[in-house]
């Protein structure tokens, strides 16, 4: 089962949402919404999220990205289609379930920091559990383990100005770890971060991620990072999903135009390896077959090589 799933998904902003969706349905543009004093965030938008893998939202300022995300945990209501945690619809819940849900299942890494300045490094990695309730022994403990991972060993009683911005984002990403929810919703989290510094939060993400399996939905306007950390992307364009897939299936086979011209400055050699490029043999021969089989499986595959093949299936020669 699908961590989370999305099924037709449309976000109108304004009066009358419900008709502007029916208008997007038959046919009206963006455009033509916007005439009626409605803004469509989101069209139409499908997608699913496997258990373990980092599912990166990609699109430039005004595609939708963040609309989405703040739909997943249901800060927004869709206008129309439907959200799934699981086999938990977000819109059949009540009040109380979705809190449980957003405090429970889900964790939210936010742009900004989001650091309460008041509270200490530790206070604040430990402030998700104190919400649920959970003791001050325990919730310190678990605090002092995330920041463990994420780099700020020692730095509990700290105060968050004391911190540069990559550490006060490691805090933020502490946060949520120390929740031990199984999904974490990152929006734009590295994206106010030095270059360098947002370099080593990927590396960072990327290594928490093959100990922790988490499930990721990761929100960025940057193409580079799209590529680098997640296992799928989603390209945005307008309020719609315009492709889904790996960073080698985007690059080798996009969609249309569109993502054809947002992808031709990617350095593929960063992405694609030998894999991606190999030619597989139609035909393979054993080491102990002689030249008459050779030349007959040749003239068969119309091909110009053969690899021969030693009994334990390794290379012995072409």
């Amino acid at each position: 089962m699908a961590a989370i799933t999305a099924k037709n998904l449309y976000k109108v902003f304004g009066k009358h949402a419900k008709r502007g969706v029916e208008s997007l349905k038959n046919g009206s543009t963006r455009e033509e919404l916007r005439e009626q004093g409605l803004t469509a965030a989101v069209i139409d938008a499908s997608f699913e999220v496997e258990p373990g893998e980092i599912f990166v939202v990609m699109g430039l300022s005004g595609s939708g990205k963040s609309t989405l995300i703040r739909m997943l945990n249901g800060l927004w209501d869709a206008t129309s289609g439907e959200i799934f945690i699981g086999d938990q619809n977000l819109a059949a819940m009540s009040e109380e379930e979705l809190r449980t849900v957003r405090r429970d299942r889900i964790s939210m890494v936010f742009q900004s920091f989001a650091l309460l300045p008041h509270r200490t490094v530790g206070e604040n990695a430990a402030y998700g559990l104190e919400i649920k309730g959970v003791s001050k022994q325990e919730r310190e403990a678990k605090a002092e383990e995330a920041l463990a991972m994420v780099g700020l060993e020692g730095w509990a009683d700290s105060m968050p100005d004391e911190l540069s911005g990559g550490m006060q984002q490691r805090v933020g990403l502490a946060r949520a770890l120390t929740a031990d929810t199984d999904i974490l919703l990152m929006d734009e989290a590295f994206s106010a971060l030095d270059p360098l510094i947002r370099k080593d939060m990927q590396d960072q993400l990327i290594d928490l991620q093959a100990s922790l399996n988490k499930t990721i939905v990761f929100i960025t306007h940057d193409l580079n990072e799209a590529m680098r950390i997640g296992d799928h992307i989603a390209m945005m364009r307008d309020g719609r999903v315009e492709q889904i897939g790996t960073a080698e299936e985007i690059l080798q086979n996009p969609a249309n135009n569109y993502v054809a011209d947002f992808v031709k400055d990617v350095d593929r050699s960063r992405v694609l390896n030998a894999e991606n490029i190999v030619e597989r043999p139609q035909n393979t021969l054993n080491a102990s077959q002689g030249p008459l089989t050779a030349q007959k499986l040749l003239r068969e595959s119309q091909n110009s090589w053969l690899v021969v093949l030693n009994a334990d299936r390794t290379p012995a020669g072409v």
